[in-house]
């Protein structure tokens, strides 16, 4: 059901310079966005936090917060991070927008009564989405464990 799954260390390994670039998209600002599973299996959206620490790609979640409940149920979720509108005078100077598919992993010992919960992301698949050079088209970059990167465009 959920495929192929990879850590950021393993990711980040195999394409530094793209993983360096998604790292700069999320870093952009403080509040990304993340889309999990109701219960009734429509989707959520809410505000969070992405931090790269160590090896892992992490989230933190109030005690009871719905979407950690959300991922209790169902791990699967996305990321899209901060963004930014490109440059009027350039759009293809915009550094674009990485968004990121995968599944969370409860942290041991996280969510004990009173504390906050701590996930991981393993990672599915890995885009940045950036206007091209001339400004006419867009560059759409992706990677996905055992297919590695791929990169296309759309006008």
């Amino acid at each position: 059901m959920l495929g192929c799954m990879t850590s950021w260390a393993t990711f980040a390994a195999a394409e530094p310079e793209f993983a360096d670039r998604v790292r700069g998209c999320f870093s952009r600002r403080k509040h990304a966005t993340l889309a999990t599973l109701r219960r009734d299996g429509s989707p959520r959206i809410s505000g969070t936090e992405v931090e790269f620490v160590g090896d892992d790609v992490c989230l933190g979640m109030m005690p009871g917060s719905v979407k950690a409940l959300d991922l209790h149920r169902d791990p699967r979720l996305a990321l899209h991070s901060p963004t930014v509108d490109p440059p009027e005078e350039d759009p293809g100077a915009w550094p674009g927008e990485a968004k990121i598919a995968g599944v969370a992993r409860e942290v041991p010992g996280s969510g004990a009564p009173g504390e906050g919960h701590r996930f991981t992301v393993g990672l599915l698949e890995v885009v940045v989405t950036a206007v091209g050079v001339p400004a006419d088209h867009l560059v759409i970059e992706s990677w996905h464990p055992g297919r590695g990167l791929q990169r296309r465009t759309r006008r």
